[in-house]
């Protein structure tokens, strides 16, 4: 017992590590589950990346906790055994630094997107590092100084500078969390954060009793293992707690961690629970159109809208009529209903505006700059010039191919068939029996869910 407290190499540390290697496969689970079940598109953008990042940074920070503080029983012989590599570099910057960081940049991006109404000023990418310098700084600095002893132990004027650090990053993540908490968010974007918040308060405390509990009773070798042991299960819990796709991703989260719910949320106009919204249903009511309309109005035709965004899928050019349909789902969310518009219009510009986006749209520059320059994302013309150019595309290299197309030709088949059932069904609402051929309309009973039916089958979407 003696030896291995020192050396490393208990039972309850290998149990430990089984814990951290548990708690990472299912965190790496949590984040590629969705694209290899679920089959959901990868974007291009900080929604996708800084995931990752997080994911990068949690093995980071468990591997490190392995590697500094002897859970495993081997001779530092190598460079790449050093423990200003793992307790100062990768357990710091790269570990629970940029864990935090990404959190912070998260936090930021909803404080503009939702308190700013409009698009962060600072790219994702330039202000991670922004954030992650102090922690670049003060590992080169300790770097500099070596204070640390073989067992990777700081003195304790050193150590809290360190705990310094750590509280500063948490009291950042804690005042940009305080500043979005009246937002009433739809996908756990603010439970998340506080959450975060907690777990890394907690990690913080559990690190630094472990910490002086090795310095000050090192000569007590079942305390160095039981505290050797909580300081690895604690980093186990906070990759776990501090992982979120609901933050960068609301729609992914919704699709890939609630699997009970996941036909219901297909598009973010159904997840934002926008009346009449999502794939076309079997009873969709269907009307029979005409071909003289321009085409702006026929595509408020949910079935017509459907039947061509089909074609124009199949000649590989459906971006536009996806990128219609959805702005047509924002039009329908209340002006007043600030926050689902956001959701809304912060989607569709990372699916079909952003530069790189899986599904961009062509559009000209300066519509492009007017919307990702908005400073009001809520705008209910916001997407008004993109949908003119849009359109215009459309008409011209989708609109006389569909009406030869066989997607027409089936579209209006079923618009016959439709038409024709419809027409017949005010006969049924006469009652030919002896006793009741003289009851009609209004005295029938029967007769209001025929005219109801009938009414119904003639709407448009």
């Amino acid at each position: 017992m003696a030896s291995c407290a020192v050396e490393g190499g208990c039972p309850s540390d290998y149990v430990a590590i089984a814990v951290s290697i548990l708690s990472f496969l299912l965190l790496l689970s949590w984040s590629i589950f969705p694209f290899l079940v679920d089959k959901i598109p990868r974007t291009t953008g900080s929604s996708f990346w800084i995931p990752v990042i997080q994911v990068v940074a949690s093995f980071n920070l468990l591997l490190s906790t392995v590697m500094s503080v002897n859970f495993v029983k081997f001779k530092k012989r190598h460079w790449w055994q050093s423990c200003y590599l793992w307790a100062v570099w990768v357990e710091g910057p790269l570990g629970f630094g940029l864990l935090l960081s990404c959190r912070i940049t998260q936090a930021f991006q909803l404080y503009f997107i939702f308190v700013k109404r409009r698009l962060p000023l600072i790219r994702s990418y330039l202000l991670l590092p922004l954030i992650l310098l102090p922690w670049i700084a003060g590992a080169t600095f300790i770097n500099t100084k070596k204070p640390l002893n073989y067992h990777c132990h700081m003195r304790v004027q050193w150590i809290i500078p360190v705990v310094c650090l750590h509280a500063l990053y948490v009291t950042t993540l804690l005042g940009v969390t305080g500043a979005v908490r009246h937002i009433e968010f739809r996908f756990d974007e603010l439970r998340d954060l506080w959450r975060g918040i907690f777990v890394s308060v907690l990690s913080i405390v559990v690190w630094v009793t472990a910490y002086i509990l090795n310095e000050i009773h090192d000569d007590i070798s079942w305390l160095q293992v039981v505290s050797r042991f909580l300081l690895l299960v604690m980093a186990s819990i906070l990759v776990m707690a501090f992982f979120s796709i609901s933050t960068s991703q609301p729609l992914l989260s919704q699709i890939s961690l609630r699997r009970r719910e996941s036909r219901e949320f297909c598009t973010m106009g159904q997840a934002l629970g926008i009346p009449d919204s999502g794939v076309l249903a079997h009873n969709e009511p269907i009307s029979v159109i005409d071909t003289n309309e321009p085409l702006d109005k026929l595509l408020l035709n949910k079935r017509f809208r459907h039947s061509f965004m089909a074609f124009a899928d199949s000649c590989l050019a459906g971006e536009s009529v996806h990128f219609f349909d959805e702005v047509h789902e924002l039009s329908k969310i209340p002006e007043d209903d600030s926050v689902r518009r956001i959701y809304m219009t912060r989607h569709i510009i990372e699916k079909y505006i952003a530069s790189g986006a899986s599904m961009e749209v062509n559009i000209s520059h300066r519509s492009r700059e007017e919307i990702l320059m908005t400073s009001d994302l809520a705008r209910p013309d916001l997407f008004h010039n993109a949908l003119n150019e849009v359109m215009q595309l459309m008409k011209t290299n989708l609109a006389r191919d569909y009406w030869s197309s066989t997607f027409y030709m089936k579209f209006r088949e079923e618009a016959n068939k439709r038409s024709d059932s419809y027409e017949m069904e005010p006969i049924s609402g006469w009652n030919f029996s002896p006793r009741l051929s003289s009851v009609h309309g209004a005295d029938d009973p029967f007769h209001q869910d025929h005219l109801f039916k009938s009414s119904s089958g003639r709407s448009h979407d």
